[in-house]
């Protein structure tokens, strides 16, 4: 057995879009799909059904900076009614920093949904600017797709599995998967996780809070490489890469 301490080449004052856009991301022939979450020491990934309470201000400048990256931000609908998600914007500085890499000011904002669990009334509808994509199935409500109107562009797959997400957004380079754990464990059965950013949050949570990836096994085990660690003042980032 060999350990090494990953701390021994330690670089300071680093920046989270310095650390975002760090390292290649290139999935063979489909785009990359990179995980984030928020987790406490004992595997908890929401406080009272929310991840609100295990992030902080480090976090946060971490997760804007992976949006900055991305593509497509991908969420389900629970995830957005429970962090009562907004329209997607960024800052000018990021905005300027995407268009010279040659992709959209912004990143677009799917929401997955197979039976349409979601109100126009919402705040993620609130800006005809920033309109989410919304990714439902047959079994959509007919009434609620209707009263979609133009909130939103939706689109309608004969099945609403995680192969057929990621070849509607076959156009994406980098797709950001921000939950919740039902969906991220569907992609993680799927074999379709190749990058997972880790914030381990420095609070012992107990109860029976969701695992990141769900309730269900994932057989056999999705392997993953660790290939960074940063200390933040209170958390630990951590970025996983899907073994080749």
């Amino acid at each position: 057995m060999a350990l090494r301490q990953l701390a021994s080449d330690q670089r300071e004052n680093l920046h989270p879009t310095e650390l975002a856009e760090a390292g290649e991301r290139r999935a063979d022939g489909r785009p990359w799909v990179m995980l984030n979450f928020v987790a406490s020491i004992d595997g908890a990934a929401t406080i009272d059904g929310g991840s609100t309470d295990l992030g902080d201000e480090e976090d946060m400048a971490m997760f804007k900076a992976l949006r900055g990256v991305a593509d497509v931000v991908l969420v389900g609908a629970r995830t957005v009614i429970v962090e009562d998600y907004r329209p997607l914007s960024l800052d000018e500085t990021r905005r300027a920093r995407r268009v010279e890499r040659g992709q959209d000011p912004a990143p677009t904002l799917a929401i997955v949904s197979g039976t349409l669990s979601l109100d126009v009334e919402q705040r993620v509808f609130s800006d005809s600017s920033y309109k989410p994509l919304v990714i439902t199935g047959p079994y959509a409500n007919p009434g609620r797709l209707a009263n979609l109107g133009d909130a939103a562009d939706v689109a309608v797959l004969p099945d609403v599995d995680p192969q057929s997400i990621v070849d509607r957004l076959s156009g994406a380079g980098i797709i950001l998967l921000e939950g919740g754990p039902s969906l991220a464990g569907q992609f993680a059965r799927a074999g379709l996780i190749d990058e997972f950013n880790l914030t381990v949050a420095p609070k012992l949570a107990g109860g029976e809070s969701k695992r990141i990836t769900g309730p269900d096994e994932i057989d056999p085990p999705y392997e993953m490489r660790l290939d960074r660690v940063v200390e933040g003042e209170n958390m630990l980032f951590l970025r996983y890469v899907a073994r080749a």
